[in-house]
């Protein structure tokens, strides 16, 4: 009913949420039909829903490769995040994980709901990481030690400084950009891409996250989570779970700001990288996160509903990166302590897209607030829709089952 009325509420979405679904429906019928598949796809649409859609659109080998890899890291993540495991047992666990994807038997009991699922059956993804051709298994091993290693050296370590901060993130996520990269390569459809930019694809989609997640990471339970820096934060509290106090709401908003424009100096990176991409697949499938990062980080800058709940956003890249940025240009105040390098960072981005010559003819990406719509057109849109419903309950495959 959510997704009903979000479509009332904004027709011109309605068509590309109609070509993703209908290009994830054709992609469905070509995974395989073994279990260990099965499994695969159906627990990456249960772990990341937008992921398990922009995936559909890469060819079926990549595809695969890319839906294990995803999986492996997810499962990494699942041991790090799980804050009930001590230390001494996580840390060995992170440092073998790439040895633990070759064992057909290995499983390990954590995490909850559909990550514990993962967790238990997750010799489904090893059996069908050994199916993977040897370039990509190499890839995937490589990439989860690193990031293994790095995730053990952070358990017992703070980010403390600036310098942690993109360790941390590029352990986490970077490294992701890099095994993408490797992927693609190994696809023979992309050249190798100089790590610092594929780095920068990572760390981009992280901050962002890091950022809108203060609150649910500040309270959680056991022990909360503390990715911000404490170089940016100790400049406005004395203690990072202060942000989220309302007397402290001027510094906060500050300290935000701060994190916000930290963010912004990896724009240019990602568009060179994805300027730089020839497969119209992938290149689809490593914007879409990128246009909802810059939407995300113009949405928090300057937003003390950061503080109080989540904060989140709907779905031509440049188009997009140029309208979220001079949205969030428009929010700058002069008085905050990091105006003019924020600034400085948005205008760069912004130059980029201008140098495109894209930027004529674009549609809107920033939400107005309670447009009207007419009878008719709401009328159109029911029809559509129950012709939409019509055609995909017919043909609705048995095994997999995607929704919007």
């Amino acid at each position: 009913m959510g997704s009903l009325k979000a479509v009332l509420k904004h027709p011109d979405d309605f068509y590309p949420l109609f070509k993703l679904k209908m290009a994830a429906k054709a992609a469905e019928k070509q995974i395989p039909s073994e279990p260990h598949w099965g499994f695969c796809y159906s627990m990456l649409h249960k772990v990341s829903r937008s992921f398990a859609l922009v995936i559909q659109q890469l060819n079926p080998e990549l595809r695969d490769a890319v839906c294990i890899f995803y999986l492996v890291l997810r499962a990494l993540d699942t041991v790090e995040d799980d804050t009930s495991i001590a230390a001494d047992i996580k840390v060995p666990i992170l440092v073998a994980f790439h040895q633990h994807i070759y064992d057909r038997d290995w499983h390990f009991a954590c995490g909850t709901k559909e990550y514990k699922v993962l967790m238990d059956q997750f010799h489904h993804v090893s059996t069908a990481f050994l199916e993977l051709s040897k370039s990509y298994q190499e890839a995937i091993e490589d990439i989860t030690m690193r990031m293994g290693a790095g995730m053990a050296k952070f358990i017992c370590k703070e980010v403390e400084t600036i310098d942690d901060y993109d360790e941390y993130c590029h352990y986490v996520a970077g490294l992701v950009g890099l095994g993408l990269s490797k992927l693609f390569y190994a696809s023979g459809t992309e050249i190798l891409f100089p790590d610092p930019l594929s780095n920068s694809m990572g760390l981009f989609l992280q901050k962002t996250n890091i950022i809108r997640d203060y609150l649910e990471d500040i309270n959680e339970i056991p022990k909360s989570r503390m990715f911000w820096p404490r170089e940016i934060w100790s400049k406005y509290v004395n203690k990072l779970e202060d942000l989220k106090y309302e007397e402290n709401s001027k510094k906060a908003v500050q300290c935000l700001n701060d994190m916000v424009t930290n963010a912004l100096i990896h724009i240019e990176d990602c568009l060179k990288y994805m300027s730089d991409l020839r497969d119209p697949a992938i290149f689809k499938f490593c914007a879409i996160p990128q246009i909802m990062a810059i939407g995300t980080l113009a949405l928090c800058y300057n937003n003390i509903e950061v503080f109080r709940g989540v904060v989140k956003m709907r779905r031509d890249v440049y188009g997009a990166f140029y309208e979220f940025s001079s949205m969030l240009k428009s929010k700058v105040e002069m008085h905050d302590p990091n105006a003019k390098t924020t600034i400085s960072r948005i205008e760069a981005a912004q130059k980029i897209c201008r140098d495109s010559g894209t930027l004529t003819n674009r549609r809107s990406y920033i939400l107005k607030s309670e447009p009207s719509y007419s009878p008719a057109l709401i009328a159109l849109v029911f029809i559509i829709l129950a012709i939409l419903y019509a055609y995909v309950s017919a043909n609705r495959p048995n095994k997999i089952k995607l929704t919007l």
